[in-house]
């Protein structure tokens, strides 16, 4: 088991999927952030921000964007002040209270009214009390709020290495797999044309037609279907695109995109062979390659 973690660790790859949650606090405020990352062709980065802190959602997506190049991030960010720093945010205009209560006071005397005002009247007088927290203060929370996003995305970063390496251990056993089948159709290849003269021999015995072994015709027969089901051109190419894919799994960049391609690719190299060569026993093999590429193209769409 020990040896198995150990390999895994050692890969570069990194799943697009993964979970990451940071806090910090300092300067009286604590910051929480949260993020979920899933599958996507591209990078789509959504975190939800308090409605005050708005103005920063440009920052945010440039550190996710710094750690992260394929996928879509979902999270949110959450503030809490503590009592001290929300007692010296809240604000009573003194003077603006006063000029309010005076002129209230001057009206009631005109038209012959109590002087019935009470303190808590002057809630109800527009800018007089004010909440000017610190918590609403883009460039005061910031650096909290990059402490818990950067711890955020180092847990995000690390789950997604786990994964991504347990994916290239999967990967790297089915390219062997790959390889292995078409090392077969590459030695089943030169016989397709022999066992097609012996079919064809078969068939002319059977209807009772006597031809020559060096028969113009034949011959020309034969050298037209050597020609058609010659896939030499799509086995080195298919080997080509393999080693690529093996140096690929090593790599340090984001590779899915490429690897996507290659599978691609390697799907239209193995078709045309499957046609041309039109011969049961590569056929076979063909079919097996088929299956098996579609599970390696399933697991590159995890892959960052």
């Amino acid at each position: 088991m020990r040896n198995s973690e150990s390999k895994i660790q050692k890969s570069a790859l990194r799943s697009m999927t993964g979970y990451g949650r940071g806090q910090a606090a300092g300067r009286g405020i604590r910051v929480e952030v949260e993020l979920n990352a899933v599958n996507r062709k591209q990078l789509e980065v959504r975190v939800n921000l308090p409605r005050t802190l708005m103005a920063i959602e440009s920052r945010v997506v440039e550190q996710v964007q710094k750690r992260v190049s394929r996928g879509q991030v979902a999270g949110g960010v959450a503030v809490s002040v503590s009592s001290g720093l929300r007692k010296r945010s809240l604000c009573v205009d003194g003077d603006l209270a006063a000029a309010y209560v005076g002129e209230l006071r001057k009206m009631a005397r005109t038209l012959g009214l109590p002087d019935d005002l009470k303190a808590g009247v002057l809630l109800n007088f527009p800018e007089v009390v004010s909440y000017r927290g610190a918590d609403q203060d883009v460039d005061y929370v910031w650096p909290v709020l990059k402490k818990a996003l950067l711890q955020a995305l180092d847990q995000l970063t690390a789950m997604r290495e786990r994964e991504g390496a347990a994916l290239a251990l999967d990967l790297r056993k089915r390219v062997g797999k790959l390889s292995g089948m078409l090392a077969q159709i590459r030695k089943e290849a030169p016989g397709v044309t022999q066992r097609y003269r012996l079919a064809l021999d078969k068939r002319l015995r059977e209807a009772g037609v006597s031809v020559p072994a060096n028969d113009a015709t034949l011959m020309k027969e034969l050298a037209l279907f050597a020609d058609r089901s010659d896939i030499s051109e799509e086995i080195t190419r298919l080997e080509s695109h393999l080693k690529q894919g093996v140096a690929l799994l090593a790599s340090t960049e984001p590779v899915g995109r490429t690897l996507d391609f290659l599978a691609q690719e390697m799907f239209r190299e193995i078709n045309t062979i499957g046609s041309k060569a039109n011969e049961v026993r590569i056929t076979r093999v063909v079919i097996r390659f088929k299956t098996e590429l579609e599970r390696v193209r399933e697991q590159v769409q995890n892959i960052e």
